[in-house]
């Protein structure tokens, strides 16, 4: 059976309607719970030779791991490191891009007790110097790529807690040669006491940092129970499927897709080390490999639909989500036109798992609804002062965590490291707000709006930038767009479109007084863009994310 059933008590296709699961989900797990002694060992006695992890370089070089071989390469990646000086505790940063060494030394500092902390190599040294001294880390162990090693030799001056370096590769100046390390190691590993408790700090990452400097999210060691739910209910990763989500592993995204859920769903995982996205690369792999689930971001999505999808043999692939940002109803629809595949759309943060679902088989899509909120997250939607609004009424997304709202979930995190002001300032009175705002529908499905400082006040009205940004993405000519507010003396804020054109167009004031009757036609006239700019590229986050941020303060300083 699937490993998570030893946590939920029940397979998956056991619950019979989407009530039996709201109302029955339950996790129990030790007090010292730890994925890699309690789920990966387990998994690599009971199905050594399953298939774990299908890697495949950018050259097209492929290497296939069991969960034997995990959890071996594990044991001696822990011994290795340990060897090295770290202990319970460190924090250990991993810039390993989509290398499969993320995998294994993930795990052995799971089994070490230290706390990993994953990060993107598009960093600068500037990046990592606030990151090193933010979270005092005492260990990187990072790619062989000669940009990220020379952009963290550059941060060291300024990073007294950087202790130890390791390099993937066969090593760098002043790197300790993490393959060769490895290699000479011991396979056997024996669990150091006392063990640690499921409430320990087991991760921690970065957020995204749409504003200001990203903060230091605090998981625990819970936080892989927390993908039960992600991996075998809203992927439907099955035993023996092979499960691709795109994300390298400097982001949370990752752990999302690529490790916990799927693999305690019996699921494989691809991981294909591409250094740029191209969206016929990636159906060429999902094609060749037999790619069974998939999930990408609404962006990649955009450009995967801009393809004649019957070039390739997608037949293998039975369930596609997607995450990271809302989905416009016109890329759902074209995919579901070309592949007869729905997409199916969950929400959450770096500070969660997955919270907000469409869950098949209980659910079908309704195009531009995040859905309903997942079992064990009490999600409501509450006005400026913390009280809960009625249907219809946009507000603020939170989490209830008191007993009443059902305790804290599985896969929520700790606190913000270091930051207990920035802690309390979103969560307090019981109430963890998320920043993003939708509104309810009588039946309870969700329906995004936009951060909370997104939302465009024009005239009396708030306006959210999806709904205006998903009736431009109608349009044929529209790429991608980004749509905020500028200041107007007679509106308070006008509403704005940054649009990035498909080819054969040109951003003419027809095409733009189009763009906006268009916009009138969709969705309420009120909300049509009475400025549309165009641009080559959206301003994004290192994750993808667009910034309207950026683009708010560049037009207040015009």
């Amino acid at each position: 059976m699937p490993l998570y059933e030893k946590f939920t008590g029940r397979h998956r296709d056991d619950f019979a309607t989407l009530d039996d699961l709201q109302r029955h989900y339950r996790l129990t797990y030790p007090d010292d719970f730890n994925f890699a002694y309690d789920c990966l060992d387990v998994m690599a006695a009971e199905t050594p030779d399953a298939r774990a992890l299908l890697w495949v370089s950018k050259d097209g070089q492929e290497r296939t791991f069991t969960f034997a071989d995990i959890k071996r390469l594990t044991d001696k990646t822990a011994n290795w490191l340990q060897s090295a000086g770290v202990r319970r505790g460190d924090m250990v940063m991993l810039v390993l891009k989509r290398g499969h060494q993320f995998w294994y030394t993930l795990l052995a500092l799971h089994k070490l007790g230290a706390v990993a902390v994953p990060a993107t190599h598009l960093l600068t040294p500037k990046d990592f110097v606030y990151r090193f001294n933010a979270a005092g880390i005492r260990m990187v162990v990072a790619t062989g790529d000669g940009d990220v090693t020379r952009s963290i030799a550059q941060a060291l001056p300024e990073s007294p807690s950087v202790e130890l370096l390791a390099v993937t590769g066969g090593g760098a100046p002043g790197f300790l040669d993490f393959d060769a390390g490895v290699a000479a190691a011991s396979e056997t590993f024996v669990r150091p006491v006392p063990h640690n408790k499921a409430s320990d700090m087991m991760l921690m990452a970065f957020s995204s940092g749409t504003t200001g400097y990203p903060k230091m999210v605090a998981h625990p060691f819970t936080y892989p129970l927390g993908h039960i739910l992600t991996g075998c209910f809203w992927h439907r990763a099955e035993p023996g499927g092979l499960h691709l989500t795109i994300s390298d592993t400097g982001w949370l995204k990752s752990l999302w897709g690529k490790l916990y859920g799927q693999w305690l769903a019996g699921s494989a995982v691809l991981v294909y080390d591409f250094d740029k996205f191209s969206a016929s690369d990636i159906l060429d792999k999902v094609s060749r490999h037999k790619v069974t689930t998939f999930c990408a971001p609404p962006t990649m999505y955009r450009y995967i639909i801009k393809e004649d999808l019957a070039q390739w043999d997608l037949s293998a692939l039975k369930h596609c989500t997607t995450a990271g940002e809302a989905l416009n109803p016109e890329v759902y629809s074209s995919f579901l036109r070309q592949t007869g595949l729905k997409i199916f759309e969950g929400f959450g943060q770096t500070e969660t798992t997955i919270c907000c679902w469409t869950a098949y088989p209980w659910m079908q899509p309704r195009l531009g609804s995040m859905g309903l909120p997942c079992p064990g997250y009490r999600m409501v939607i509450c006005d400026e002062t913390g009280r809960e609004v009625g249907a219809g009424v946009t507000g603020e997304i939170c989490i209830r965590t008191d007993e009443a709202g059902g305790g804290m979930p599985a896969g929520m995190f700790l606190a913000y490291l270091h930051d207990e002001k920035t802690t309390q300032s979103v969560w307090h009175d019981n109430l963890y707000h998320t920043g993003d705002t939708a509104y309810r529908d009588e039946m309870g499905f969700l329906w995004y709006v936009g951060r909370t400082d997104d939302v465009i006040k024009s005239s009396g009205y708030r306006i959210g930038p999806f709904e205006v940004e998903s009736a431009l993405m109608e349009h044929p000519s529209v790429v991608e767009c980004a749509v905020t507010g500028v200041p107007d003396p007679d509106r308070g804020f006008a509403v704005k479109a940054t649009v990035v054109l498909a080819d054969g167009f040109a951003g003419t004031p027809a095409l733009t007084k189009e763009l906006q009757q268009h916009v009138k036609k969709v969705t309420a006239p009120y909300k049509y863009p009475r400025v549309v700019e165009y641009a080559e590229s959206l301003p994004k986050t290192l994750s993808g994310k667009i910034r309207r941020v950026e683009i708010r303060e560049r037009d207040s300083r015009q």
